[in-house]
């Protein structure tokens, strides 16, 4: 079997369980009514929240961009990426035609930051564009405990950025290869599924496979995602059913 055919085995055997556990997560469900800011741990005043979400409301309405705030108490077993990812798609954030939208994830509990951009919104907001919002401006603001300035000040950012009022900055390239990387990792999984399957699952289904084996290792951080809330606020009109595909970036404060 030659090297190329290997390697495509396992970066299949790869998307197979990535995709199960990205299914297997436990995200809020969609905002109904919709909403643009939800906040699932009150971290916001009403005042805030009604001010943010007119804002995102606003600019939504201008240029059919939906910026989502997503406040949650943690991401449970997935990481940050993951499950913003996943609230990504699953709401839908963005228009269909024009995968337009944006999610900003804060778990207010392990205090992670992450961006995660809509198709059409990687060529302006770039992976290095938000990993220097979460920088500059949110790490920052947060650090000082000033929560709605934070995100009012790197709202305004993107939709700066996203609207051209000045050029993105040019991303980074990985000097890396990411194929032995992808390879180990596969190795690690599968691993970790034979030895599920032999000691039976405690939980049972995804989540006790999710919390007893894969969770702990191969995500950041553990819990629930906090008990429900949502914005003030009305009139926005809903997600348009937007596609995302990997854009962002993440950090912590």
């Amino acid at each position: 079997m030659s090297r190329k055919l290997i390697i495509y085995f396992f970066f299949t055997v790869y998307c197979f369980l990535f995709t199960a556990i990205l299914n297997a997560q436990d995200i809020p469900a969609k905002p109904n009514p919709p909403r643009l800011v939800n906040d699932f741990v009150m971290k916001l005043s009403p005042t805030e929240l009604s001010s943010l979400e007119q804002k995102l409301k606003v600019y939504a309405d201008t240029t059919s961009t939906q910026i989502a705030i997503v406040i949650v108490k943690t991401t449970g077993d997935s990481g940050p990426y993951d499950y913003a990812i996943k609230i990504a798609k699953d709401w839908g954030v963005g228009q269909k035609d024009k995968n337009n939208g944006l999610v900003l994830l804060w778990a207010t509990e392990t205090r992670k930051l992450r961006i995660v951009t809509g198709r059409g919104m990687e060529a302006t907001i770039t992976d290095a564009v938000s990993k220097r919002i979460i920088n500059t401006i949110l790490k920052p603001y947060f650090q000082g405990g000033q929560f709605y300035q934070g995100l009012d000040v790197a709202t305004t950012e993107i939709m700066k950025r996203a609207s051209g009022e000045f050029g993105a900055d040019a991303q980074s390239d990985d000097d890396g290869s990411i194929i032995p990387f992808l390879v180990i990792i596969i190795i690690v999984i599968v691993f970790l599924v034979i030895a599920a399957k032999r000691g039976g699952g405690r939980n049972g289904g995804a989540g006790g496979f999710m919390g007893g084996w894969l969770g702990p290792i191969i995500f950041s951080s553990g819990g629930s995602s906090g008990w429900g809330g949502g914005s003030s606020g009305g009139g926005f009109g809903g997600f348009g059913g937007g596609d995302f595909g990997g854009g962002g970036a993440g950090g912590d404060y």
